[in-house]
């Protein structure tokens, strides 16, 4: 007669994959309420302002052009938005090249939870995680901010708007948005090790001395 299987039968790398999967199952739980839960809370004065800043955030047009203004204005403005276009570089091509195509989330079903025909924009085929959007608007915003401290909180809002407006739209789930997020955070940062060269040359007694 078998045996009933015990837990200490079970060998030490099959139960940490069986934790591991049950903390992804309740992450993705928690992440799918969290969209329902937006997507079935009325918002009709958020819905068209959200639904034209995610749309404006397409290909980072919204961060480009604020890159084209702070070169224009040329000294750190500019080093600044150099190297945030940078950071944008790193950030799209880690989350479209890497992220979408080793994850392979599928995206929302926006039609089962029944988010607003006023929000939508459209749905793009390429995979859910990460937020592309959110880790190119978060790339940007650090690194121009560690350059430019003055431009910090302003355009850490607009990307932390664009992020939401991802979410609001139903395009992505709210994890998609976290881990575009902290890719955008890595990106940011490599930017500006790469940079920091140039970047404690033109501040050698300021925040920039920082960067290493």
């Amino acid at each position: 007669m078998t045996e009933p299987t015990t837990e200490a039968a079970v060998p030490p790398d099959g139960r940490r994959r069986s934790a591991v999967r049950a903390v992804l199952s309740d992450l993705r739980a928690v992440d799918g309420a969290l969209y329902a839960a937006v997507a079935a809370t009325p918002t009709p004065t958020l819905d068209r302002g959200l639904r034209r800043l995610s749309h404006a955030a397409d290909h980072s047009k919204i961060s480009l052009s604020v890159a084209a203004a702070l070169a224009l204005a040329g000294g750190r403005a500019r080093t600044a938005a150099v190297v945030g276009v940078g950071a944008i570089a790193l950030a799209s091509a880690s989350a479209n090249l890497l992220g979408k195509r080793l994850v392979r989330r599928r995206r929302p079903d926006r039609e089962a939870a029944r988010v607003s025909v006023d929000r939508h924009v459209r749905m793009p085929t390429s995979a859910s995680f990460p937020s592309g959007h959110t880790a190119s608007a978060v790339a940007f915003a650090t690194a121009v901010g560690v350059v430019l401290p003055a431009a910090a909180i302003p355009l850490g809002a607009l990307a932390s708007a664009v992020g939401y407006s991802r979410v609001h739209t139903g395009v992505h789930y709210p994890g998609d948005v976290a881990a575009g997020a902290v890719l955008g955070l890595a990106s940011a940062a490599t930017a500006l090790a790469v940079a920091s060269p140039v970047l404690r040359s033109g501040a050698p007694d300021g925040p920039l001395s920082q960067v290493t």
